[in-house]
């Protein structure tokens, strides 16, 4: 995992990395970047904690400021990760607010066993912190809302390999890859922001299989003040808006959704189709937002 001025909450997601049901060892890199707080005195305290479970490498280092992004911090931490597996092997990546489940590595090595390349999983609030009721509001809004474009989706484009009840998410917060589908790829792509999305695209365009499993899930921070431009804590802002000035919460509509399905289903039928899509959808314009979620049934 890449870290930066993360002393409140690191110390919390290595414990939970600790309860996982996986019995056994588990080597854990964390990446500290440019880094001013006692980060390292927490993980150093976990390391010592969890000795025989947890076998932590702490990686500090101090990137110039044209390179002090999510894109170079994340692909220090998973080359470094990859280096430790010695090319062999999955690798998990998470971030340093987040909080798995005890079944979080079980269940993506299951997803992984079962032929996936690389495995998303479902973002939830993490309730041990506060959040605006806005934002707790807005979540479940747009949570409804993403079910139903999963249901298009499956209906217009089902895919055999991630069948439904699946979810859509492969953020950073949460990916598991081979580490045979990291190297073809050539690891995370050193961008400002986005890196694990174009990560994922990266595996898929070179023919890689990607899965949504429900069961694969993790907590994250509601925090509205992160340390990654464009990361997060950007995205709680924008979503819980401005309590005095409330205005609907603005979403693609359906029909965008169902013509996009098309689209895909119809690139999916030609050989290579996948990783064809993979290739060509980032580079779509973005759909409009056009229609208003509100309280009530959403299809």
């Amino acid at each position: 995992m890449p870290a930066r001025d993360e002393v409140h909450r690191i110390g919390r997601l290595l414990e939970a990395l600790a309860a996982q049901d996986r019995p056994g060892g588990i080597p854990v890199v964390v990446a500290l970047n440019n880094t001013t707080d006692g980060s390292r005195y927490v993980i150093d305290d976990a390391a010592a904690r969890y000795r025989g479970r947890l076998d932590i490498l702490l990686d500090e280092h101090v990137f110039p400021e044209e390179l002090a992004h999510a894109g170079s911090a994340r692909r220090r931490a998973m080359d470094l990760g990859y280096e430790r597996l010695g090319g062999q092997g999955v690798l998990l990546a998470t971030d340093a607010d987040a909080r798995p489940p005890s079944n979080w590595i079980s269940a993506n090595l299951k997803a992984i066993a079962a032929g996936a390349d690389i495995v998303g999983g479902a973002l939830a609030l993490d309730d041990a912190e506060p959040a605006a009721a806005s934002l707790l509001e807005r979540w479940e809004l747009l949570a409804r809302y993403w079910e139903t474009v999963r249901a298009i989706e499956d209906e217009v484009d089902p895919k055999d390999w991630d069948p439904a009840p699946r979810h859509g998410d492969h953020t950073g917060a949460s990916l598991a890859v081979t580490a045979k589908a990291y190297r073809a790829c050539g690891g995370v792509p050193v961008v400002p922001i986005g890196e694990d999305v174009a990560l994922v695209n990266a595996v898929v365009a070179g023919g890689g299989c990607l899965r949504h499993p429900a069961e694969v899930q993790i907590k994250v921070s509601p925090r509205l003040v992160g340390r990654a431009a464009g990361g997060m804590a950007e995205a709680m802002v924008a979503l819980a808006g401005d309590p005095q000035r409330p205005r609907s919460l603005m979403a693609p509509s359906f029909e965008h959704w169902r013509a996009r399905a098309a689209w895909r289903r119809e690139l999916r039928s030609r050989p290579d189709g996948n990783a064809t899509i993979a290739r060509l959808e980032p580079a779509l314009p973005p759909m409009p937002c056009d229609m208003a979620l509100e309280a009530g049934p959403v299809r």
